[in-house]
């Protein structure tokens, strides 16, 4: 027999599963002419750049708007930290380089760590919008040295959840995992009891609200959708909410907008 609960998750479910591809996948369809994503990932560059950002925690589109549940703008964040870049021609070059948990495009349960380029991360966003989270100068001193450590790879778990509560283990997505990073960096430690425990304490979850209950028939579950890790109304880390923690606990920690016309300095809503 058909439930409520039963028809909620099921919505919740398709929801989520036309939101998470294009979100933490790497590459995708590029919706814009090349030089455009090209120019747009150099803007972001020169923005991170002219702050004197060593690391920062950047978000992108991978969704309209207008298709994302309520509370989420951003659909993929990952670690910008500044690099030297050995050219083709041999020459070396200033760039940042991206740290990211990327959701498998053959297995879209599981994910996997990579580092790539701005202009990688951005080749399929849905629209040229990126958020920006710079740290206080010492966290990101701590920052590097976390990913600099074995602890970074120890923090990755393999098993993806688009809708993954920070609050537990056994499922993990690209938010979750900036966060622990985060954490890891704050309590120099890479025990992961630990880490769980202080976000529960502080750090503030987004709920995942949906509309109206509506009852779908057929097979409509997605492989990176799963609640063995929601022990009550379905909570995950988006980019706002990283933003929000950092803003309340991170003194001088700043947040940033850059989209196609001129950035600007978003100050996080709450405490």
């Amino acid at each position: 027999m058909w439930t409520t609960s039963r028809c909620y998750w099921i919505l919740l479910l398709c929801m989520f599963s036309l939101t998470a591809q294009a979100s933490s996948m790497a590459g995708g369809e590029p919706q814009f002419p090349p030089e455009q994503i090209i120019a747009f990932s150099k803007k972001v560059e020169r923005t991170l750049a002219a702050k004197g950002a060593r690391i920062a925690i950047v978000a992108r589109m991978g969704r309209p708007a207008s298709e994302l549940p309520e509370g989420f703008h951003y659909t993929h964040a990952g670690f910008a930290v500044y690099s030297e870049v050995k050219t083709a021609d041999g020459r070396t070059l200033p760039a940042y380089a991206m740290y990211n948990l990327y959701q498998r495009n053959d297995k879209p349960d599981s994910s996997y760590l990579i580092q790539d380029f701005p202009v990688d991360f951005f080749a399929g966003v849905a629209v040229l919008d990126a958020g920006l989270i710079l740290p206080s100068a010492e966290l990101q001193r701590r920052l590097l040295a976390t990913l600099a450590s074995p602890t970074y790879q120890a923090l990755h778990d393999p098993h993806y959840s688009a809708i993954a509560n920070p609050y537990t283990q056994g499922r993990q997505n690209c938010t979750e995992f900036v966060l622990d990073v985060i954490n890891a960096a704050i309590y120099q430690t890479d025990n992961i009891n630990r880490i769980k425990a202080s976000e529960k304490a502080y750090f503030e979850a987004q709920p995942v609200n949906v509309g109206p209950l509506k009852l779908l028939f057929g097979s409509m579950f997605s492989a990176d959708i799963t609640t063995v890790d929601q022990p009550g109304s379905p909570v995950t880390a988006t980019f706002e909410t990283i933003a929000k923690y950092l803003h309340k606990y991170d003194e001088g920690s700043e947040v940033l907008t850059v989209t196609l016309q001129p950035q600007t300095g978003v100050a996080p809503s709450g405490n």
